[in-house]
């Protein structure tokens, strides 16, 4: 029988964080609009938890398939849990592990489907490929930090903030576009030191595709869009002047902007990683303070 830090680690535990970070931008997005409903906010924050686990729990079973988590060097950010090489569990166990996760997920999806309206059909469509597509097809032709800016940035910040009044609000829209980069980033980073042991596993993502200093403009164009995207979301009233706030937290990703201008062809240094992790959680958590703030307090 496996152990609580063998399924621990097959579901990155110290990574679910963000779901939570994303669901509390939702929710008070959606709490400037009118009513938020806690029992579809407190739902909302399990099936978002449970597709997290679900990608992460396939595609660690799918690395140790193809050899790939047998090569990589694992650092805190990259690399897999090692569960799965270390003898934690076997692969088939963690098949099902994941696609338990990925039914109860898509189980809370339904029921959200019948009580909002066919409104959430796109979001829910697209959120479905990004958990079940993500390891076995978007990563092998190029797309998948795309789908997992939106799986685990944007999609859920619209959906989160959608399911309280059936429509998306603008400061919804708003938090969705830096949520998007900022997942984006979370992956894009986290694929450098990997890159051999991708490539040699059959994956095609941009650190392949573009090569490490490509990749590693791509990484810093998308990380100053967060702080532009929330300056002209301010401008355009999408956003109350004090989010602006939510752009302070960019100064944590200083260190990886840095490398990916200086040294990108080495691998990112882990206070790097950390601080792209970090940046995103901080983000997030000013932006919701900051709105509920503005919008209940102000």
């Amino acid at each position: 029988m496996p152990t609580i830090a063998a399924l621990a680690g097959i579901s990155r535990a110290p990574f679910l964080a963000l779901p939570v970070a994303l669901i509390a931008t939702a929710t008070a997005a959606a709490s400037c609009a009118g009513p938020w409903v806690p029992l579809y906010a407190g739902l909302a924050l399990v099936g978002l938890l449970a597709l997290h686990i679900a990608v992460d729990a396939i595609n660690e079973a799918r690395d140790a398939e193809t050899g790939i988590d047998y090569q990589t060097q694992r650092t805190p950010f990259s690399g897999g849990s090692g569960t799965i090489p270390e003898g934690g569990l076997s692969v088939r166990f963690a098949y099902v592990w994941g696609l338990a996760f990925a039914a109860l997920g898509a189980g809370i999806g339904l029921w959200f489907l019948v009580e909002v309206g066919s409104i959430m059909l796109p979001i829910l469509a697209l959120g479905a490929l990004s958990v079940l597509g993500y390891t076995h097809l978007l990563l092998k032709i190029g797309v998948g930090e795309i789908f997992a800016g939106l799986g685990l940035g944007a999609l859920p910040v619209l959906g989160a903030a959608l399911v309280h009044s059936g429509e998306v609000p603008p400061a919804a829209l708003a938090g969705a576009i830096p949520a998007f980069f900022m997942t984006f980033n979370l992956l894009l980073l986290n694929e450098f030191p990997d890159v051999e042991a991708d490539r040699a596993g059959g994956r095609q993502h941009l650190v392949i595709l573009l090569g490490a200093r490509g990749a590693a403009r791509v990484f810093f164009a998308a990380g100053i869009g967060v702080p532009i995207s929330l300056a002209v979301s301010v401008f355009l009233g999408w956003l109350p002047p004090l989010c602006l706030l939510a752009a302070l937290p960019t100064l944590l990703l200083v260190p990886a902007l840095r490398w990916s201008l200086d040294r990108p062809e080495e691998h990112p240094p882990i206070p790097a990683m950390g601080g792209n992790v970090a940046w995103n959680l901080s983000t997030h958590a000013v932006l919701a303070i900051t709105l509920v703030v503005s919008c209940h307090f102000l």
